[in-house]
């Protein structure tokens, strides 16, 4: 188990070199892969196990994915550099194939949930250990999808399953609650019948004991541009890219949470 310090550590470099992948491909997104970064490496330090799978099905949230297998050393620093490149296997969203750790191509938003429903069931069938994670957005609970695969799991009995969603409150086109409004999202999958808990998303104790009390479903209750000012909570990070002044920012409010650390990696 990783210890707090170095776990921070962890969090604060994944933090900067996210930034720098999106600063250095000229790519937006980056207010929702900040506010799914902090669960991300939850899950992949403090839950996974080799038997276990994970989906990312908020697939715009692909670059937390590949900062947090670059944590791991399961992707390098050359792989980020070729991010949203021709021909990268780093695309803007999960690539079907060429990443062992990736098991689908994910973002037409959804989708994720029924993917790792069928992946679960096939786990429950053939035996096998280990369970099905999957992390959603709040807005994709705005798709029809997303309620039939959640009624699939349910009555299937996949207790090997543990939905988690990043909310941050923040959607392509306004706030989640006044584009379509679904809220309370923990209410609503309990009814069905899911073991469910409300955590803070950022908090990292939080997390992890949430992900060690069993499958279900979490609610991680996030902020859109989780640790930059001048992003959180503001809809137009969903879209844009960083200008160099603006990453030179951004590096030095991320510095500042953790100045006791020593710099990020190069």
């Amino acid at each position: 188990m990783t210890d707090t310090r170095s776990f921070d550590r962890i969090v604060r470099d994944a933090r900067l070199r996210l930034l720098k992948m999106h600063y250095e491909s000229g790519v937006g997104h980056v207010g929702g892969n900040l506010s799914a970064l902090d669960i991300l490496l939850c899950v992949y330090h403090k839950a996974m196990t080799p038997h276990d799978v994970f989906i990312l099905s908020k697939g715009h949230a692909a670059g937390a994915l590949y900062v947090t297998l670059f944590s791991l050393g399961i992707l390098s620093d050359d792989d980020l550099r070729q991010f949203h490149k021709d021909g990268t296997l780093l695309s803007g969203h999960p690539p079907p194939a060429g990443i062992p750790a990736i098991p689908f191509a994910t973002g037409s938003l959804g989708h994720g949930l029924s993917l790792a429903a069928g992946m679960a069931l096939a786990k429950k069938l053939k035996g096998e250990p280990g369970r099905v994670l999957c992390l959603t957005s709040d807005g994709e609970w705005n798709e029809g999808s997303s309620w039939e695969a959640l009624a699939f799991v349910v009555t299937q009995g996949l207790d090997n399953l543990l939905l988690i969603v990043d909310a941050n409150g923040l959607q392509g086109f306004g706030r989640t609650k006044d584009v379509m409004r679904l809220d309370p999202l923990a209410a609503k999958f309990a009814a069905y019948g899911l073991a469910t808990r409300e955590v803070k998303g950022h908090d990292h104790e939080a997390i992890g004991a949430a992900l060690r009390q069993g499958n279900g479903a979490i609610v991680a209750h996030t902020v859109k541009g989780h640790g930059v000012s001048f992003m959180e909570n503001r809809l137009e990070w969903h879209y844009l890219p960083l200008s160099e002044d603006q990453y030179r920012r951004a590096v030095r409010e991320v510095n500042g949470e953790c100045e006791t650390f020593s710099a990020s990696r190069s």
